[in-house]
């Protein structure tokens, strides 16, 4: 059987690379020429490569055809909520063309084909007190472009199921993390300065933006798992959350990649770090995709910051 992940080298794709390879399945997968290889270095020619643009409709035509997946993990995005601010334009043109592009060359296939589109929590955005923990009927609020990306990239998801029959899944992926995550985002970015400093290469000060923000945090390798059960098991059409039940204050989780280090250091805020607008509370239900896959998450968030400091440990 062949997949396709467009997105293929980064974060999340290369983890579901290698879960998909341990099951004996076909990789193929959409990079763009420039893009950075490290994340897939080690899957060597283990997966097939095909350089592509999602944003150009005969590029990822292409490359679907060529690849002939039964399933495409539409993982391709601009994923960082605080780029969205500084390129609201290039976030919206990755995020909604790419996804239109697919779900228009899905309409020509002539072979089964599912296709799993990746949501985001971003999508909820401003969560009151009473709406919590967030389930798949959650009021739509999105408070950053990245979150409008995602919602506008759900909605023509299940715009192109009523209307021609698509077969795709959606998801709203809560936050989740682990080694290999970019640095850019938050866990990533205190664990490598930590790293640093504990190798005498920064001063013992780490910058931070919102340590007041809570978020609900999963270890990616159980996030593609999830995704794996969801293209397989789910209703198609259907939207479902994939997440830990359990939300984390920046502030503790902070506090947690501290206790793990051998330095003692200063913590100071950063204006620049700071958003125009934070959705300050996440927390979600998975209850109606446990009922539908049996998935729940399996390893602890203590292992996952950890797996994570050791990672930047390496590489500083």
């Amino acid at each position: 059987m062949n997949v396709l992940i467009t997105g293929i080298s980064g974060f999340v794709g290369s983890y579901l690379a290698e879960l998909l390879l341990e099951k004996g399945i076909d990789v193929h997968g959409s990079i763009r020429w420039r893009s950075k290889r490290d994340n897939i270095a080690h899957l060597g020619d283990k997966i097939h490569l095909h350089e592509c643009d999602i944003r150009d409709a005969s590029s990822i035509r292409k490359t679907i055809f060529e690849s002939k997946p039964r399933y495409i993990f539409h993982l391709a995005a601009q994923s960082f909520v605080y780029t969205s601010w500084a390129a609201p334009g290039e976030t919206l043109m990755t995020n909604i063309q790419g996804q239109l592009n697919v779900l228009e060359t899905m309409r020509d296939i002539e072979w089964d084909c599912r296709c799993l589109v990746i949501g985001s929590s971003e999508e909820y955005g401003k969560v009151r007190e009473d709406e919590l923990p967030i389930t798949e009927e959650n009021p739509l609020r999105p408070m950053s472009p990245y979150g409008v990306s995602k919602v506008t990239q759900d909605l023509l998801a299940y715009q192109y199921h009523e209307s021609f029959g698509i077969d795709l899944v959606r998801t709203r992926a809560f936050n989740h993390t682990g080694p290999r995550r970019g640095e850019v985002f938050v866990a990533s970015n205190f664990a490598r300065q930590i790293a640093e400093i504990e190798a005498r290469k920064r001063e013992p000060l780490i910058m931070v933006g919102n340590l007041e923000a809570q978020r609900d945090f999963s270890d990616v390798r159980d996030v593609v798992k999830a995704y794996l059960l969801a293209i397989e098991k789910c209703e198609s059409g259907e939207v479902y959350n994939i997440c830990s039940g359990k939300s984390v204050r920046i502030q503790e989780l902070l506090d947690r990649l501290l206790d793990m280090a051998d330095v003692t250091v200063e913590v100071k805020q950063d204006p620049s770090r700071m958003r125009p607008s934070d959705v300050m509370v996440l927390r979600g239900s998975a209850e109606k995709f446990k009922r539908a896959t049996g998935w729940k998450p399996e390893i602890p968030f203590e292992q996952t910051l950890r797996d994570l400091l050791e990672f930047w440990r390496e590489r500083v």
